[in-house]
């Protein structure tokens, strides 16, 4: 026995393992014996973490936060005229082709075209803003009907979203339900929808090429949605006028629109250029009083013009950056925004936009970007030639087992992909020898890419040490 043991009193009902009583002092200054379990116990567990919780939401209504004005720092919010910058030619051909609405006459057809985040769907919304105050004050009926594609699988429900959101815009209901019913009786509800409540309406259609549709029809969806729209004023199916305006960040989606669609839609093209890092920080500083007076650092908003400068200068990645960046600073209970929030912001801001993009494709789509991602990862240049990542797609599929496109196919899918802004290629030879080739060149960190793509179940089933092992050897081998 330890000696020490011998001067404690045991209780031989009592575990030697347990504590001895301690003691509290009593109201009469003596002292009396308490359970000690009872003492880290809280008499009250549910009551004491609602009451945590209530204070830290308390504690945070009551700090006066770094963000005055959240709505500045969404990059789909409409801005007031005096905020758009580096736009001034495009707002005003957008706006001369659209005034004639203000009359009651139809609007030419339009095409806007660039790489995303450029202000094309900015500026669409502010002219049509515009157009619908003054019209509201001529009594002219104007709607404005605007549908994203990037989500519409087919043109079935591209016709359904948009007799909704025409039902939306008079405020009325669709009267026609979403499945079980074909097409036209779709077509139909929208042109009652439309010629009930309408004098004068614009169709916008956002990332129209990726509304592809089912691939045994000759024409994509979107070329047969085009068509259509194009052609209800004069079969007088619509007796409102109607303006069609297609966007989309593909320079050369009109080649892939069919023939007929093309002589009846036949619209006036913009172009919408990159912004430059200082279209950039000018756009930042037109909405820096969404944060109180005094907190942004002077190099804060040069750091995230640079940074999305370098990324085809996406303006509402720059926005994007500012506005986490403050949410970053604000958690932290830092009293200002400083460069190294930015820093931070950056890697969560790419890393939400892939995903994003990675959710709404195919697996055999995910396949062939990891592919490539995972060669761009390894190469002196952050590139890819397109051969390389076949045969790097070859191993993948052939490792989860499912099933394997041609070395074309899987050219023409990295081709579609760029439609989402995550990479561009161009073509290219090393010699004679070598052959032709497309290099693929990420506008992001394939790292990035590569980290989020496993988070597909079926892809993380492969160790990324024997994809590494696999790229490495296909680059050697390259001639």
């Amino acid at each position: 026995m330890d000696p020490d043991d011998s001067q404690i009193p045991t209780d031989p009902e009592t575990s030697r393992d347990e504590p001895p009583p301690s003691t509290s002092p009593s109201s009469d200054g003596s002292k009396t014996a308490t359970d000690p379990t009872e003492q880290e116990t809280p008499t009250n567990t549910a009551e004491q973490s609602s009451q945590s919780i209530e204070e830290m939401l308390l504690e945070f209504d009551e700090q006066d936060g770094l963000i005055r004005d959240r709505s500045l720092l969404d990059p789909n919010y409409v801005v007031e005229e005096d905020r758009i910058v580096g736009r001034d030619e495009q707002l005003q051909e957008v706006t001369k082709m659209l005034r004639v609405a203000l009359g009651n006459n139809r609007p030419p057809n339009l095409f806007l075209y660039g790489p995303s985040g450029t202000g094309k769907s900015l500026i669409m919304k502010a002219v049509c803003k515009n157009i619908h105050k003054i019209c509201e004050a001529r009594d002219i009926k104007f709607g404005t009907i605007e549908v994203n594609c990037q989500d519409l699988d087919t043109l079935n429900i591209a016709v359904y979203e948009l007799a909704e959101r025409s039902a939306d815009e008079a405020g009325v209901e669709v009267e026609v339900p979403k499945h079980g019913v074909a097409t036209k009786e779709k077509w139909d509800e929208l042109y009652r929808i439309v010629n009930e409540n309408f004098d004068s309406v614009v169709f916008v259609l956002d990332e129209l090429d990726m509304l592809v549709g089912r691939r045994d029809k000759q024409d994509p969806a979107f070329s047969r949605l085009l068509y259509q729209l194009s052609r209800a004023g004069a079969n007088d199916d619509l007796t409102a006028y109607i303006s069609v305006v297609a966007i989309s960040n593909d320079t050369k989606m009109m080649e892939a629109v069919g023939s007929r669609a093309l002589s009846s839609f036949t619209p006036e093209d913009v172009h919408f250029d990159d912004y430059d890092a200082k279209q950039l920080q000018a756009i930042l500083r037109r909405r820096q009083d969404a944060f109180h007076e005094g907190v942004v650092d002077s190099g804060v908003i040069p750091l995230a013009a640079a940074v999305a400068a370098q990324t085809h200068g996406d303006a509402r990645k720059a926005i994007d950056l500012m506005r986490v960046a403050g949410e970053l600073a604000e958690r932290e209970g830092d009293d200002g925004i400083h460069e190294e929030h930015v820093r931070q912001a950056q890697d969560k801001v790419e890393k939400n936009r892939v995903l994003e993009v990675v959710r709404g494709i195919s697996t055999q789509k995910k396949i062939c970007l990891y592919a490539t991602a995972a060669v761009a990862a390894q190469t002196s240049n952050g590139a890819a030639r397109s051969t390389t990542g076949y045969r790097v797609y070859q191993y993948l599929t052939d490792a989860i087992d499912v099933d394997q496109y041609y070395q074309e196919t899987y050219v023409n899918k990295m081709k579609e992909l760029t439609t989402y802004s995550l990479l561009d290629f161009e073509r290219r030879s090393h010699g004679p020898s070598s052959g032709m080739f497309l290099e693929f060149q990420f506008g992001e960190q394939p790292e990035t890419i590569l980290e989020t793509l496993r988070e597909d179940s079926r892809i993380d089933m492969i160790s990324d040490h024997e994809v590494a092992s696999v790229v490495n050897a296909q680059i050697q081998n390259e001639t």
